[in-house]
């Protein structure tokens, strides 16, 4: 056997669902998409990552030759009622920027290991544009909702990147948009309007990104402020969505399938409810939120911050209460989002929270929040 098909047997061996192989050229036109599109993604382009330097790997690391392409499963256990609607698929199946210590990151770092043990330099860089190599490797078709697709899994798979120093065998590229022609159900299901045409999405109006890009900090003067507008558009999502996949008829077939159910996720559901979310202490957040929401958010505020959106979405006053006891949170930032909350329930309880929390409200912003809140009511 090649080199070649003993890494694509390794990659099989490990549980990923398929892997590819392509040259480490360039990647010029999504280069010039970001650079085209630079405002809506200057939180990428700015970021640490370096996304636009990775577009040319050889500069990035001058030894590169190939790109080995690998995919995992993400829906391979069925999805707890309890996390429907709220946690996005990718998230749930823990293999998104996974830690070394858990299952997937250890499979990540098992494929590098093998991979050097043969001699070869590598770098795991999610900077590489992971999508457009798969596709190029061809595991993977492009869909209209920026999303790539896979044989049997639709577009609930993961990928990761190696590249490496060896002359490979290269595989045939399926670039492809493999979606039905007059087909728009993604573009029309989209809450927010965050796909704005086929294979173009302005991120900063996408429900995931407001879930978890909006961090304080962060570049491109991102911060953790959602507008309104934004706000009510984004349902019981805490952490991702998955709108856009599940309208798509190319998944259809694979959202059908009867999938068994996943012990540990079974048992995190148990945990799971938006108002422990909303005031939850931090043994709850360690222990039963931060093992499926680490990839982007380090601090529970933000996560307190979505489930008091969630909360105030349902337009329940029979959450007026939990929202209440959220209006004296340590957090400026959860005491802000829970009074929008109490105004878009409304009533005269929520009112009544409302005036009481602003009397002894002393920061600005939260107050601001306030008084937008009672001018609704």
């Amino acid at each position: 056997m090649s080199l070649t098909s003993d890494i694509k047997d390794f990659a099989l061996d490990l549980g990923y669902s398929g892997a590819g192989i392509t040259s480490a050229a360039g990647f010029p036109d999504y280069a010039a998409e970001l650079r085209k599109r630079n405002e809506m993604y200057r939180f990428y382009t700015e970021s640490t990552l370096r996304p636009l330097d990775w577009t040319e790997p050889q500069k990035m690391m001058p030894s590169a030759r190939s790109i080995i392409a690998v995919v995992l499963d993400c829906a391979r256990e069925a999805v707890p009622e309890k996390f429907a609607g709220k946690i996005g698929r990718i998230y749930l199946a823990r293999a998104y920027i996974t830690p070394r210590a858990r299952i997937n990151g250890m499979r990540r770092q098992m494929m590098k290991e093998f991979l050097e043990k043969n001699g070869m330099e590598v770098t795991v860089a999610r900077s590489v544009p992971e999508r457009q190599a798969a596709a190029r490797a061809g595991i993977a078709t492009y869909g209209k909702n920026t999303f790539v697709y896979f044989d049997g899994m639709g577009s609930f798979g993961l990928v990761t990147t190696f590249v490496v120093n060896a002359e490979l065998e290269y595989d045939s590229p399926t670039m492809t948009v493999n979606c039905p022609p007059n087909c728009t159900a993604c573009i029309d299901a989209c809450p927010t309007g965050a796909l704005y045409e086929p294979l173009r999405m302005d991120p900063r109006r996408c429900i995931a990104y407001n879930c978890f890009t909006t961090i304080d900090g962060n570049p491109g003067g991102v911060t953790s402020y959602i507008p309104p507008d934004i706000r009510e558009k984004m349902g019981s999502w805490i952490h991702g969505c998955d709108v856009c996949q599940t309208a798509c008829p190319r998944n259809q077939k694979r959202l059908k399938m009867k999938l068994p159910p996943g012990a540990y996720l079974e048992r995190k559901a148990h945990e799971f409810d938006l108002v422990r979310v909303l005031n939850m202490t931090d043994e709850y957040y360690r222990q039963s939120i931060q093992p499926l929401t680490y990839n982007y958010i380090t601090e529970k505020k933000y996560l307190q911050r979505n489930a008091a959106i969630a909360l105030g979405n349902t337009c329940d006053s029979a959450f007026i209460p939990d929202l209440s006891r959220a209006m004296s949170d340590p957090a400026p930032l959860v005491r802000g989002y829970a009074a929008w909350a109490l105004g878009r329930i409304g009533g005269k309880a929520a009112k009544q929270t409302l005036e009481d929390s602003l009397g002894r409200e002393t920061e600005e912003s939260v107050r601001r929040e306030i008084k937008s809140a009672l001018a609704g009511t």
